[in-house]
């Protein structure tokens, strides 16, 4: 048997000591990792001949961050901070050559060093606060020091990673030290665009025989008024995450690098570290990193299937949604044809995508050349038969199974035998969909959700026919895009939407109980919600579920449950689009509407239902209990394969608070399924 390589290993070059991380795919830092750059450290330091260290990494990446195989079990020595600790503390100079993404412990390494080269384009960020904790090994010390106290705020408390050119800066004016020769008072010390190891260790022999500054000896950079500064983060975060704790610790952690010593500093932020991994909200936040990756995973699929290659979609309809589409296709570097009944529909969807590319502009998440290169892989058709050649077509047209019948026969026609045929459908039945066509194990549903350009989830609804080689390539699809895709089965609203029918049923019946449409959507945005259900209803809206609950074959719903909603669109009140449905809309501002209310306690009254006061708290339990409980009755029967799918799907499609860790994750805390209540009817 081959030899298993070293985790870690120790070579010299000139008078540099270059230890290597080998640890693939993410050369995350094991045990093994954490052991072995002790161990080449000390190696190194004993090491007359060796004046100068390089930390690099094979592979695609520097370090990506921790092992998660030790996710939620005990830590185990060496611990992180003290290998790090030992590295700044080096009488040698250590340079960290970055390549790929440093993330987490990976950049909180980086920081420690004394230096750091970077290869152009690589990222670099402390993502924790996005599982619940802030970072643990010296992130919210250092990096202050390094990047000045705004950058540190910006970077740790939303863990986005930024690119590393964002990072070159010096902070040498305005740093008070203590007193020592200011040479590395950068994060990135020096960028190269190519052979990034021969760089650092030419780097590295430059400055062997200078002297260095530790991050530790370094003082934050002056701010005026530090104390306002922090006390807008805390209010700016109290609304942008909402309830959640790591943010806040993180600028408690933060504030302590102004005004205690780093030694002290570091134990105050592994406790709050500590403090955090052992919240309800980090094990939740956890569980929903992981049901995320376990999502993509199938389940009795023949691992030798491969996805087929798609070069190039079609996407039929121009209308909002398929715009959308188009875009997702186009930004991932696939050419898109985007196909309409008429040359003036086609025209006016080619210009809704021109605009929302120039707003991407305008805000900055991409530059003009990127526009240029995406709007040229997109091009217009009014006829079936330039599709003859396209790998994938993703329908987008008008929610009727008729007009869905006639595209797909249509496209069976002109399309290569091996072409993938998806609809966007949110609730029509695909099996049927499917059968208007001479090729129904090669028809998928393929759910996006508005705007599908930007939100995450893409439900890949496999029908009754779909064979293994679809479902695999559209998955594998799904993340060339950049979406989670999650894997469900066919029934009237899939997984998501059926869940939501239910939560939408629930809140519905809460008001004619007594609640206002405002109160259980403040319950709930209180709760951690985006949105509440009724403002939801209402920028959609309302007629849309109308019709929807109309057009579903043999559903016979008690007419209480959505009453409300029903209501407003008998009584022209669709929601914004109409200037008024749950709510009254003025200059674009939404406002609780007594007459909604109104109409809502005639209709109870009708209905003989006697109102009453409903707290948020009973708001709040009944509208999650019935997420929980249609999400058992969607795994009983076998729509998805596994409860963290429908986390992933709530987490992604629908604005559930990731703190909570997606619904079934929160019933399992709570007992809300399995002998817990029952929604009122």
């Amino acid at each position: 048997m081959p030899e298993t390589p070293t985790a870690v290993s120790l070579q010299r070059q000139l008078s540099t000591a270059i230890i290597t991380i080998n640890n693939p795919p993410v050369n995350a830092l094991s045990q093994a990792v954490r052991q072995g750059l002790l161990d080449c450290l000390a190696a190194a330091e004993a090491d007359p001949q060796i004046k100068a260290i390089v930390i690099h990494c094979i592979g695609r990446t520097f370090v990506a961050g921790a092992d998660i195989a030790e996710f939620g079990k005990p830590p185990v020595e060496p611990h992180l901070p003290d290998v790090l600790n030992s590295i700044e503390q080096s009488a040698k100079a250590v340079v960290a050559a970055l390549h790929g993404t440093a993330l987490g412990g990976g950049f909180e390494l980086a920081l420690a060093c004394h230096y750091r080269i970077a290869l152009c384009g690589s990222k670099v960020g402390l993502p924790e606060v996005t599982l619940g904790l802030i970072p643990g090994a010296g992130g919210t010390q250092r990096l202050p020091r390094l990047a000045g106290l705004e950058k540190a705020l910006q970077m740790i408390t939303s863990g986005k990673p930024v690119m590393v050119e964002n990072l070159t800066e010096t902070l040498a004016d305005s740093l008070v030290n203590s007193g020592k020769p200011v040479i590395n008072s950068f994060v990135i010390n020096s960028l190269v665009e190519k052979d990034l190891l021969p760089s650092a260790i030419q780097f590295a022999e430059e400055i062997k025989d200078q002297p260095f500054t530790r991050t530790c000896d370094l003082s934050v950079a002056a701010v005026k008024d530090h104390a306002q500064l922090l006390d807008q983060w805390r209010s700016r975060l109290a609304k942008k995450s909402r309830g959640q704790i790591a943010p806040q610790k993180a600028i408690q952690s933060i504030e302590n690098s102004l005004s205690i010593p780093f030694s002290q500093a570091l134990e105050k932020e592994r406790e709050l570290f500590i403090e955090c991994r052992k919240s309800p909200q980090s094990a939740a936040m956890r569980h929903a990193f992981f049901a995320e990756r376990q999502a993509s995973k199938l389940e009795n699929i023949d691992p030798d299937v491969k996805p087929q290659v798609i070069a190039k979609v079609a996407v039929i309809g121009a209308g909002t949604m398929g715009c959308g589409i188009a875009s997702c296709f186009a930004s991932a570097d696939i050419e898109v044809c985007l196909l309409e009944v008429n040359q003036q529909n086609l025209e006016t969807g080619l210009g809704i995508i021109r605009h929302r590319y120039q707003q991407s502009v305008a805000s900055g998440r991409i530059d003009q050349a990127t526009m240029d290169i995406c709007i040229n892989r997109i091009y217009g058709s009014c006829d079936y038969a330039d599709l003859a050649e396209v790998d994938l077509v993703v329908e987008a047209a008008f929610e009727s199974m008729q007009v869905k019948k006639t595209i797909f026969a249509e496209l069976d026609k002109h399309c290569k035998p091996q072409a993938i045929l998806a609809s966007n459908t949110s609730y029509l039945n695909i099996d049927e969909i499917a059968l208007s066509t001479q090729r129904p194990e090669s028809v998928i549903g393929m759910h996006f959700f508005s705007p599908a350009d930007v939100m995450k989830l893409l439900e890949m609804v496999r029908t009754a026919h779909t064979n293994s080689q679809t479902l695999v390539t559209v998955m594998a699809l799904g993340k060339r895009i950049g979406k989670i895709a999650v894997a469900v089965g066919v029934c009237y609203g899939f997984a998501g939407n059926r869940m939501y029918s239910a939560y939408g049923a629930a809140a519905n019946v809460l008001l004619l109980e007594g609640a206002t449409p405002d109160q259980v959507d403040n319950a709930m945005q209180d709760w951690g919600m985006a949105m509440g259900p009724f403002a939801v209803a209402d920028l959609s809206g309302i007629d849309i579920g109308y019709k929807a609950r109309r057009e579903r074959p043999g559903a016979a719903q008690p007419e209480d449950y959505f009453r409300p909603a029903d209501l407003m669109v008998e009584k022209g009140r669709l929601g914004r689009k109409s200037g008024v449905g749950f709510y009254s809309y003025r200059d674009g501002k939404r406002q609780p509407d007594p007459a909604a209310v109104e109409l809502i306690r005639h209709e109870a009254q009708r209905l003989g239902i006697t109102q009453c006061k409903i707290s948020d708290l009973e708001i709040q339990q009944r509208l999650t209990e019935a997420l929980a409980q249609e999400g058992e009755s969607i795994l009983a029967d076998g729509i998805v394969s596994k409860a963290g799918d429908l986390d992933a799907i709530w987490l992604n499609g629908y604005g559930f608070p990731r703190f909570r860790g997606g619904p079934m994750c929160y019933a399992d805390e709570m007992g809300l399924v399995n002998g817990g209540r029952t929604v009122r009817r």
